[in-house]
């Protein structure tokens, strides 16, 4: 791989951490400059509609954990380069997330596209996330978030 191409993929590993970070210490203004002004997030239950733009993502995200105590962690990057200024991704992913009356612990992956700005930044153009388990003392939480694991009875 050429040097130029090591740097764009250790950009968009930057940015990824970058996204969990400030989305765990609710920075919600740089948070919203991981993604591009177009994004669209898949990332609550299947078969939610997507949100789209950035500004409605932030406000989404922020309205459902700003009062909760989250860690997300990605691990293990697939990334693929589409061309010059495109790129896919898969990671590996846990989440615990914690409030009064609340709790889950997840694991999946996040399947993202990465799309190089104008300002010649990777921003995330797209992220789906795919739960493989979660963990709730609320079954409604499981069920909500994973109704694979009801047919799965894993609980």
């Amino acid at each position: 791989m050429d040097p130029a191409r090591l740097a764009d993929l250790e950009e968009i590993k930057r940015l990824k951490a970058r996204y969990f970070r400030l989305m765990d210490c609710k920075e919600w203004d740089a948070w919203g400059d991981v993604f591009t002004e177009d994004c669209s997030m898949a990332n609550s239950a299947p078969g939610d509609p997507p949100t789209v733009g950035r500004a409605n993502i932030v406000a989404f995200v922020r309205k459902a954990i700003d009062h909760m105590i989250t860690t997300h962690h990605g691990h293990m990057p697939e990334i693929e380069f589409a061309s010059a200024d495109e790129a896919r991704g898969v990671w590996a992913m846990f989440d615990y997330l914690e409030a009064p009356g609340y709790d889950m612990k997840g694991w999946g992956h996040y399947h993202e596209t990465y799309r190089r700005c104008d300002d010649g930044r990777w921003r995330i153009a797209s992220s789906r996330l795919t739960r493989l388990r979660v963990e709730s003392s609320n079954r409604e939480i499981r069920k909500y978030l994973w109704p694979e694991g009801e047919r799965l009875k894993t609980w």
